[in-house]
């Protein structure tokens, strides 16, 4: 069996890191004084650290008000329209912007669970090498690592959900009523954001601030790891 002084081996050659500096980052990651810990303990490690991490991230945010009770990765109103939000609310019409704002965080909810499966197949196809770019990397690497891999698939299976689910929860009644209201205002500039894309956008933003935390969380508290594996790839 390789052992883990082999994986930093292979690291050295295909990087420009100095011994101290991958070291010093394998250490964030790995534990050093294990010394059974093999290459592919290590892949093995972080796949399941993944996997943990994405899982109970997806499960937070499709969970009742898993956005919209979550300050962190709430859904506001639209940035650009911000000038239409106040006022709307000026005008009285408050509770309508807040009902609005809530059917977006809604909207995103239902659409949460169906990054699970494209999470798990990119985790699939990591290779040891990515293995090793995540070794050497910064406390959000893996996050990282699925941002770049996943968000043009996440994209595509979220905004056809996110804008049915728009419509189930009236976010699009809400948005029109809305829309209709400040359009009618004298001299201003009439706007219709895209909805749909807007919603999409900001709910996979939300979803990896959750992965990246979860993450983060498993490097450093013992007690999230929850296996064997991981006790040896993460432990101190």
């Amino acid at each position: 069996m390789k052992k883990i002084c082999f994986l930093l081996f292979i690291a050295i050659i295909c990087t420009q890191y100095t011994d101290a500096q991958l070291l010093k980052n394998a250490k964030k990651l790995l534990n050093p004084k294990n010394k059974g810990l093999t290459e592919k303990d290590a892949a093995d490690g972080i796949k399941e650290a993944l996997v943990n991490g994405t899982g109970e991230s997806v499960k937070m945010v499709s969970a009742l008000d898993g956005y919209w009770g979550n300050p962190e990765i709430k859904i506001p109103f639209p940035a650009e329209a911000k000038d239409m939000e106040s006022k709307l609310r000026a005008m009285g019409m408050g509770k309508k912007v807040d009902e609005f704002n809530e059917s977006m965080n809604k909207a995103a909810e239902k659409a949460a669970n169906e990054a699970k499966n494209i999470f798990i197949a990119a985790i699939k196809n990591m290779t040891v090498r990515d293995a090793i770019n995540i070794v050497k990397g910064t406390d959000n690497a893996a996050t990282m690592y699925l941002k770049n891999n996943t968000s043009p698939e996440l994209i595509g299976k979220f905004k056809p959900i996110i804008k049915t689910s728009l419509d189930n929860v009236n976010a699009t009644k809400y948005w029109s009523d809305l829309i209709t209201v400040y359009n009618k205002i004298p001299f201003i500039k009439k706007m219709n954001p895209d909805l749909p894309q807007y919603v999409t956008q900001k709910a996979i933003d939300g979803l990896f601030i959750m992965i990246a935390k979860e993450e983060l969380k498993i490097r450093k508290d013992p007690a999230a790891r929850t296996s064997e594996l991981l006790k040896k790839v993460f432990g101190n």
